[in-house]
């Protein structure tokens, strides 16, 4: 049986034109390590192994990653921004209520972008962001709610 592969993070910086630095090679381990990371996490994440990078260094990491399509943003309502390493699929995700736990979900239906507006005002529709919400499986157990209940 065949291991999974590590990403070759290098090559994924040079093939978007982007240049080779410790930060951008540290920003992109924390995201692909943590799924549905935030900028805390990812920051925490990046010090461990560079003590001195800048919340503004992770944070210009993240929107030149973003921009490049090596990492994507979601933000789900009342939610902080959230990084994922999964990109170019058009999946979706749901979210726990409770605890804000985030999961991701393949597309509901058919190809991308998944979904067909009923009306798409002329729009050429590229992707379709959906977000499921209700409660995980940790918070809907019937011993959490009952505990929880005043």
């Amino acid at each position: 049986m065949l291991e999974r592969m590590p990403p070759d993070f290098r090559a994924m910086l040079r093939g978007a034109s982007l240049r080779v630095t410790g930060p951008r090679l540290a920003v992109l381990d924390a995201v692909h390590e943590h799924a549905h990371a935030d900028t805390d996490t990812v920051i925490q994440r990046v010090r461990a192994d560079l003590p001195t990078v800048s919340h503004q260094a992770v944070y210009d990491v993240l929107r030149a990653l973003t921009v490049a399509g090596l990492v994507r943003r979601i933000q789900p309502a009342g939610s902080v921004a959230r990084y994922e390493a999964r990109v170019g699929d058009n999946h979706h995700h749901v979210v726990c209520r409770d605890c804000g736990r985030i999961d991701d979900v393949d597309c509901a239906v058919g190809q991308p972008p998944c979904l067909t507006a009923s009306d798409d005002h002329g729009f050429t529709v590229e992707e379709a962001e959906v977000i499921y919400w209700g409660r995980c499986p940790d918070c809907a157990s019937p011993s959490r709610v009952s505990t929880d209940q005043p």
